[in-house]
């Protein structure tokens, strides 16, 4: 008969199979912790399939991985993006409630005259996942070809050209009047519900002139049924090389739309941090990137204390064009 004889060392020691077993049922109910927590939700003011949601559901997988969470983007549109910040800012400061917002948070901190929330204290700016510059373009038929040609031709007739704004308290409308308020010209505000009628109008040649998303009329421009007079970001851009920045006419202008996640107010410190951390890596991570990138907007991923000073400068920023327009909510 054989006899077989096995060393020591080929048994695992009754210490490894302990330790072994602790470690799996750790994995174990770390992994059933995690499928029972529920999902993170991220809330948009905006309705589903424009910049604010394409940028929430961009980054959304890519923060639940770095979560080891489910996060999941929930439309909540209305009142410029108020009626989702007002439920962000009643959410318990759990993390499991955050906001994708955009730069009326901004706005509306002066256009409405009343909030059932405060634009600062009531939230916890993570970072800024991205901006995104709009274009000026003009219907052919406007005997303008860029900034300086525009703002001579409606010196010398005021009140006779127009502005087709695609929603009231918009970025977009916004950068209109600070187009006005810096350059000292009166250009008539036609208002819109909603963008593409807007741009409708100015390809027909019913309205003049518009400050528009350049996704929603780069086609246009390139198809020459638009003409590009300028671009509102401080220098010129990569997919329009040879239209100006407006700032090369009009110093000092500039007004790029942004988008930032945000938390509710009194999150603890440790809870934001690990929060903004895992944002920021999302945005800046090469997939989340490129695809803000083929939005025409350029991904940011800054501190929160950096995007908590940026947002303070907005809100003093827009004060002064809200005052100026005499804008008023819808």
């Amino acid at each position: 008969m054989t006899h077989t004889s096995f060393s020591p060392r080929s048994t695992p020691s009754r210490r490894a199979l302990v330790l072994s077993a602790a470690l799996a049922c750790a994995g174990a109910t770390g992994w059933v912790q995690a499928q029972t927590q529920p999902p993170i939700k991220i809330l948009v003011g905006a309705p589903a399939g424009g910049t604010t949601d394409t940028m929430a559901r961009t980054l959304a997988t890519v923060l639940g991985t770095q979560l080891g969470r489910t996060v999941v983007v929930e439309n909540k549109p209305g009142a410029g993006g108020n009626l989702a910040a007002d439920a962000v800012a009643k959410a318990a400061p759990d993390g499991n409630t955050l906001l994708m917002s955009f730069t009326s948070h901004a706005i509306n901190a002066s256009l409405y005259p009343s909030l059932p929330f405060d634009p600062v204290k009531d939230f916890t700016p993570l970072t800024m996942v991205s901006t995104s510059p709009s274009i000026l373009v003009a219907h052919p038929k406007v005997p303008a070809n860029n900034v300086k040609e525009l703002i001579s031709l409606a010196k010398t007739k005021p009140g006779q050209l127009n502005f087709a704004i695609g929603a009231l308290g918009s970025s977009l409308h916004m950068a209109g009047d600070a187009f006005k308020m810096q350059s000292g010209v009166y250009i008539v505000n036609i208002p819109y519900r909603g963008t593409a009628p807007a741009v409708q109008d100015v390809l027909a040649g019913q309205v003049d002139l518009m400050f528009a998303a350049i996704g929603n009329v780069q086609a246009h421009i390139k198809a020459g049924k638009l003409k590009a007079l300028g671009v509102t970001s401080a220098k010129r851009l990569p997919a329009f090389p040879d239209v100006p920045a407006i700032g090369e006419s009009l110093a000092g202008y500039e007004s790029s739309a942004w988008f930032g996640l945000f938390g509710p107010g009194r999150m603890s410190p440790e809870l934001s941090k690990r929060l903004a951390d895992a944002a920021r890596a999302a945005v800046l991570s090469p997939d989340v990137k490129r695809r803000i990138e083929s939005e025409g907007a350029t991904a940011v991923g800054n501190s929160p204390e950096e995007f908590a000073r940026f947002v303070d400068s907005e809100i003093v920023r827009w004060r002064k064009v809200v005052q100026y327009a005499g804008a008023k909510p819808e």
